[in-house]
């Protein structure tokens, strides 16, 4: 292949990649202490033309802290490049021979919609087009630069590819769930077009998604907190979008079933949660007693409590609204910080209703906090810019719930044990979050949990 062999980069490249990842925008474990990087499988894949090679590597990453990780690279190689062209993307270059992130090369992501769309298979790696799907093979592919733990690539109004970048043992949810919701004939979410699918830990492992591209629409976050700015009305959005969640609901209690939760062991887990959270966030303490008494009402109910296959990490982020007017839910991988077993796992629908409740508080309360002089943005106080706030983010919380119950004759509402408990148990993770990553935001999710251990309406 030229003045260096694959063999030769393959050798040197786990050495070279120590002080290149930590600078990736998807590199998840940028603050821990990087000891090695050993490459666990290569495979190797039709170099397109005007490469030296191309090879799919599943890089296991240790750290001094904690267990390996795996991440996703496609190493491409090509002579005289240049650093310029390629930019960040480069990797290292030796001997005339420049090693990059092949996702970065329009001619490497061709390659692979080409395969998905032939439904090809490389030593193991399958390249799978869902059943009538039309992907526009022809057209260039760009790096969609938004993206942060996964890396995305876009064919003009059509199609998008999600590379996942950190892999993990078993399918992704997110592609199941997809698999899921197409089947269901649900127009809530982007059609599924095809996937890369492979195996690690000699389970099947997921690498990748291809979908229909949302031409058009508007990020649901951006929208919301427009609105807010404005001071415009956002509850027919609110209501449309409880509606959309709850025909992804009932589509996947429909495909996937549903289970029975005992209510002790789901207090104990938030429990358990509360008790490690407060022990590093000091703030919280004073709130704990409180916290645990709306635990325990969930864990002194009755019955078991109904669980599905769920989102699990639902927020405004997490939506478009197209230009019909409609609005699609993305992203179903769950959330960021669970585990593969937790993001599978079953659980009440009521996790999602509360992601998009607590998501309206932020639209209205993160402008409160960047627009007040008053210390903590003055959530808590009485002032006409608190009250506007408030009463925005009820509304919506309001419009939102009635659009769900429209579909499921279920207004999640009236389990108030089980919501207050499920709201109690996403603060207390935004507390960890907001101290570690936003600390300016932290007022946010204090004040809900006042408002929701209090019992005073919002």
């Amino acid at each position: 292949m030229g003045p260096t062999g694959a063999s030769d980069d393959l050798t040197v490249l786990p050495g070279l990649l120590r002080g290149w990842l930590p600078g990736r925008r998807w590199f998840a474990e940028k603050g821990r202490p990087l000891q090695a990087v050993r490459i666990a499988s290569r495979t190797e894949l039709p170099a397109p033309a005007g490469l030296l090679g191309l090879d799919v590597l599943v890089l296991a990453v240790s750290f001094a802290d904690g267990p390996d990780r795996h991440y996703q690279l496609h190493l491409a190689r090509r002579a005289g490049a240049g650093p310029d062209r390629l930019g960040p993307a480069v990797i290292a270059e030796r001997d005339g021979v420049v090693l990059y992130d092949g996702l970065h090369d329009p001619a490497v992501t061709g390659w692979l919609l080409d395969a998905i769309a032939t439904g090809t298979t490389v030593d193991g790696l399958a390249f799978v087009p869902e059943p009538g799907a039309v992907l526009p093979t022809g057209e260039t592919g760009t790096v969609v630069d938004a993206e942060q733990s996964n890396t995305s690539v876009r064919w003009g109004e059509r199609s998008i590819l999600k590379i996942y970048r950190r892999l993990s043992p078993g399918l992704n949810p997110d592609l199941e769930l997809h698999r899921a919701l197409r089947s269901a004939g649900v127009g809530a979410v982007a059609a599924l077009q095809g996937a890369i699918e492979g195996s690690l830990d000699g389970l099947p492992a997921t690498y990748g998604l291809l979908q229909e591209f949302a031409a058009g629409s508007q990020d649901g976050w951006e929208r919301a907190v427009r609105a807010v700015r404005e001071g415009r009305d956002f509850t027919a959005d609110a209501r449309a979008l409880g509606a959309a969640l709850a025909d992804v609901h009932l589509a996947l209690r429909d495909q996937l079933g549903a289970g029975r939760a005992d209510p002790v062991a789901m207090a104990g887990y938030w429990t358990s949660r509360l008790e490690t959270v407060a022990a590093q966030v000091p703030v919280l303490a004073p709130h704990v007693p409180a916290i645990r008494a709306v635990y325990d009402e969930v864990a002194g109910l009755d019955e078991p409590v109904v669980v599905q296959r769920v989102h699990g990490d639902l927020h405004l982020g997490q939506t478009l609204r197209t230009p019909e007017g409609g609005w699609l839910i993305i992203d179903f991988e769950g959330e960021p910080a669970a585990t593969p077993a937790e993001r599978r796992a079953p659980d009440s629908a009521v996790r999602d209703v509360v992601g998009m409740l607590f998501s309206f508080d932020y639209a209205a309360f993160h402008h409160l906090l960047s627009h007040s002089g008053t210390p903590g943005g003055g959530l808590g106080s009485d002032t006409p810019g608190a009250r506007a706030a408030h009463a925005w983010s009820t509304a919506n919380r309001d419009a939102f719930c009635i659009g769900y119950a429209a579909r499921t004759d279920t207004d999640p509402r009236t389990h108030a044990a089980l919501l207050r408990a499920y709201e109690l148990d996403k603060a207390v993770y935004q507390v960890l979050y907001e101290t570690r990553s936003r600390p300016s935001w932290l007022p946010i999710p204090l004040t809900a949990i006042t408002r929701t251990v209090s019992g005073r309406s919002r």
